[in-house]
């Protein structure tokens, strides 16, 4: 009886477990057993596996193979453990030596002809050997320049399944093969533009300078042509770098969804995604068949998620948003398993007044009955309204505006601010989990202006006049505390929450 041992790597979500891979050959009825939960995609590796192993010049044994993924209980799904499968049963068979296997990582999928094909999720399935300690991992050599982002590991790029056995000191001929590589969708970023660009707004400039600073989700409601799309598609130029840590976790999330190009290393500007108004809640929120893939709202971690045409959005997509919203991570339930994606990001949503778009700026001839207009913003139901912090009326370019031009600040400029109110904040939550305004929770916020009477007296007023919501009264403080950063203030100011209150209401306080 021989026994093999490696090990492969269980990806749920984002998070990885390392999978021991014991591969047993049995002087008994030749065949192969496959232990360990998996699922139909890694049940089907049998077939795979043994036909690899022949293609690469190899006998396959002739005895009772049984392979087990431990740890039992956990869930296995994918291809990813078949390198790991062949590499186990070959170490059994005496083909592959086995001193030292059980501490190498393998993951790859194997094609027929032997060849080790490129798997999705390969920087979190790294990350995750190196955090229990397992160094060595070898990978499809089209994974390779992905898996060496992550600190710490050594990889080993094998384009076919005989050069695996080779790289462990076995002996087998190697075919002269082309390795294959990842057939990613990487997503193209498009300019971020420059907000000098945009026209007159002033109001909408300093409420995207907020949300930027603070975290804050936006609204910006307007006439069409007003400038809401272009102002939106220019939040990430104004965001700061992401930190080691946040690119690494906003790759890892990309590695997985099959979207991230590794050429051009760790995704270190916030990313944006601006899914079209038809999307469906799988495209936005995440799903599919088996274990949930990630969606539009993991892809914008750590950056923005834009909706244009907000109210065009089906209401079963914008009602999703609230859990994310609250929580900064989403858990999607599915019967091939659960998975839980980060969603940490910064909500932007455009929306006309009505659905002709002219009501609303004077000397525009809307066509709309009063219930049409109702029912359109109806459709951006009060629960998602009350998480959006900064609520602001985008007014139509007058004819002055045009005329005269008058060119705002560049993105440089706005960024070096937000970049220093940012810093503010961080130092202000050192020791706390919290980055930024908008994840402070609101007893903690309290607590730290209860001094403050004439702050707190200006909330509590509003919400007895029922202008604010408590959920709401929260995210006011939460701006106004953003307001002071840009200012350059430790606590904020009566007229900065004032200022916050009309931000959110669009009245005044």
């Amino acid at each position: 009886m021989g026994l093999g041992t490696t090990a492969a790597v269980a990806l749920t979500g984002l998070q990885g477990h390392v999978v021991e891979v014991q591969a047993q050959l049995a002087a008994s009825v030749p065949g192969f057993t496959l232990v360990g939960l998996p699922d139909v995609a890694l049940s089907e590796s049998r077939d795979r596996v043994r036909a690899a192993v022949l293609s690469s010049g190899m006998s396959w044994p002739n005895r009772k193979v049984t392979v087990n993924l431990s740890p039992a209980s956990l869930r296995k799904s994918g291809s990813g453990f078949d390198l790991g499968i062949a590499i186990a049963v070959l170490a059994g068979d005496r083909v592959v030596p086995a001193d030292g296997l059980e501490r190498v990582v393998h993951v790859g999928e194997l094609g027929l002809d032997g060849r080790v094909q490129p798997v999705r999720g390969v920087l979190p399935a790294v990350a995750a050997a190196v955090d229990a300690g397992y160094t060595r991992v070898v990978v499809a050599a089209g994974d390779a320049e992905e898996a060496r982002l992550v600190p710490g590991a050594q990889v080993f790029g094998v384009a076919t399944l005989a050069e695996a056995v080779l790289l462990h000191g076995g002996r087998v001929d190697l075919p002269d093969v082309e390795p294959v590589l990842p057939s990613r969708t990487a997503v193209r970023r498009r300019p971020a533009g420059d907000l000098a660009d945009v026209v007159g707004q002033t109001e909408a400039r300093l409420a995207l300078e907020v949300a930027a600073a603070g975290g804050h989700h936006l609204l910006l409601a307007g006439p069409p042509g007003a400038g809401k799309t272009m102002l939106a598609s220019r939040m990430p130029g104004v965001l700061p770098d992401l930190t080691e840590a946040e690119a690494l976790e906003v790759t890892a999330v990309h590695s997985v969804a099959g979207t991230f190009d590794p050429g051009e290393g760790l995704m270190t500007r916030p990313p944006f995604e601006d899914p079209h108004h038809t999307a469906t809640p799988a495209a936005v929120v995440g799903g599919g068949s088996g274990v949930p893939r990630p969606g539009a709202v993991s892809r914008a971690h750590r950056g923005v998620l834009f909706l244009d045409e907000a109210p065009e959005f089906r209401p079963s997509v914008l009602e999703t948003l609230r859990q994310p919203l609250e929580q900064g991570e989403l858990v999607i339930h599915r019967t091939g398993g659960a998975a839980r994606y980060p969603a940490r990001f910064q909500l932007v949503l455009a929306a006309n007044p009505c659905p002709c778009g002219k009501a609303g700026d004077k000397g525009m001839d809307c066509t709309c009955t009063p219930l049409a207009r109702r029912r359109y913003l109806g459709r951006l139901s009060g629960p998602l309204l009350d998480r959006v912090d900064l609520q602001v009326h985008v007014r139509a370019v007058t004819r002055a505006d045009r005329v005269l031009l008058e060119r705002g600040e560049q993105t440089s400029t706005v960024a070096a601010r937000v970049a220093a109110a940012r810093e503010a904040c961080r130092q202000r939550l050192a020791g706390t989990p919290w980055t930024t305004n908008a994840e402070v929770p609101g007893p903690w916020l309290r607590e730290r202006l209860r001094p403050e009477r004439a702050v707190l007296g200006r909330v509590e007023k509003a919400i007895d006049q029922g202008r604010l919501s408590l959920r709401g009264a929260d995210r006011v403080l939460r701006v106004a505390s953003t307001l002071a950063d840009l200012a350059g203030r430790g606590v904020p100011t009566r007229q900065q929450v004032d200022e916050a209150i009309t931000m959110r209401t669009g009245g005044a306080a």
